[in-house]
């Protein structure tokens, strides 16, 4: 059973946020976002093409306008919203964005996504700590990342925040912190292999 609430045309909209190098964009990114969207019962998701990830090297990066035109190609869904506006706001990490964001946009109700690799190297982003009184996240499951992402230093650390997944549907009205495990169908596409395959030149 999956709880959800009846919600009036006035209430605030919600919002999900997948940052990301998007080097490049996959149907990876469009299934967890479809995911996210019926699950998280979001309004919108918003795909946030990084300038540079502070984890990833620049070497083998490609130019941001390459990068932003392909999540653009890949994001073919009236929900899902495609900016690189990290770089009108100045910031560089998630922490400092997510704080622009609801500065900006007060009514919103974000929701932080990301999938279960990013959660097993979480402890190691800026201000990680900061981020999770920020917004709810919510994870979701990526292939060869959910025992590695559980056991991790992040979720050990947020375990007692921590939501069962068929309460997914009420995370973006919850106070934080607040978090779930979305135990999705998992897709097999990555950038890594992509780039790998010669599919993406840089």
């Amino acid at each position: 059973m999956s709880f959800s609430t009846p919600r009036s045309h006035s209430a605030p909209p919600r919002v999900g946020l997948l940052g990301g190098s998007f080097n490049p964009a996959h149907e990876g990114h469009l299934h967890i976002s479809l995911e996210a969207l019926k699950t998280l019962q979001l309004d919108a998701v918003w795909w946030l093409v990084s300038p540079q990830n502070p984890l990833k090297p620049a070497q083998g990066m490609a130019d941001l306008a390459d990068r932003f035109d392909s999540a653009l190609m890949m994001a073919k869904h009236p929900r899902i919203v495609v900016s690189a506006i990290e770089s009108e706001l100045g910031t560089r990490y998630t922490a400092d964005t997510l704080a622009a964001l609801q500065r900006r946009f007060t009514r919103t109700r974000f929701v932080w996504l990301m999938g279960a690799d990013n959660l097993a190297q979480f402890h190691k982003w800026k201000w990680w700590d900061r981020l999770i009184l920020r917004a709810p996240i919510a994870v979701l499951d990526r292939e060869g990342y959910s025992n590695k992402a559980l056991s991790g230093t992040a979720a050990k650390r947020m375990e007692r925040w921590r939501i069962p997944s068929d309460r997914a549907g009420l995370l973006a009205d919850l106070d934080v912190p607040a978090w779930v495990y979305l135990p999705i169908k998992r897709h097999p596409a990555s950038s890594t292999a992509i780039r790998a395959e010669g599919r993406w030149q840089v």
